[in-house]
């Protein structure tokens, strides 16, 4: 039987979230994707805080895709927050980006990340994309195994 996988896409852009959502429903890997509309939401979501603080709200995810440029809390902040947690740093993080400034990957893989790519602009670029995270990151990688969110 094949797992089911938990992705955390945290995406403030509704069009950007929506391609990846339907990229996500095309595809053939079993996947729930929760979303995340800014870097404290995120934040709330990974450290059971606020609105998922109560039991079963907040899924623990495989792998998080992760937009730098949020609202309330950037990208960096919340890779930052991230590694800095015990309970989280072992979660792999994927940045999806509009930039491709060498500034912006450097200072992503130095805090943490653990891929760098850039969105692309056409929905079938997208869907490519999708797939072939799809491919490296829960199909052919071993993930870490699924450790409970923070209490």
């Amino acid at each position: 039987m094949q797992p089911t996988f938990d992705i955390l896409l945290v995406e403030d852009n509704p069009a950007d979230a929506e391609i990846t959502l339907e990229a996500f429903r095309r595809s053939s890997s079993l996947q729930r994707v929760h979303v995340c509309r800014d870097g404290e939401e995120a934040m709330d979501y990974l450290l059971r805080r606020n609105r998922f603080a109560r039991a079963g709200s907040a899924p623990a995810p495989d792998l998080i895709l992760l937009d730098l440029n949020l609202p309330k809390k950037s990208g960096y902040e919340v890779l930052t927050e991230l590694r800095a947690q015990e309970k989280l740093r072992h979660i792999p993080v994927i940045i999806l980006s509009t930039s491709d400034r060498d500034e912006d990957i450097i200072r992503c893989y130095r805090s943490g990340a653990n891929n760098y790519l850039t969105k692309p602009v056409q929905f079938d670029e997208c869907l490519r994309l999708i797939a072939q995270i799809q491919r490296y990151w829960l199909e052919t990688s071993k993930l870490p195994p699924k450790q409970p969110l923070p209490p």
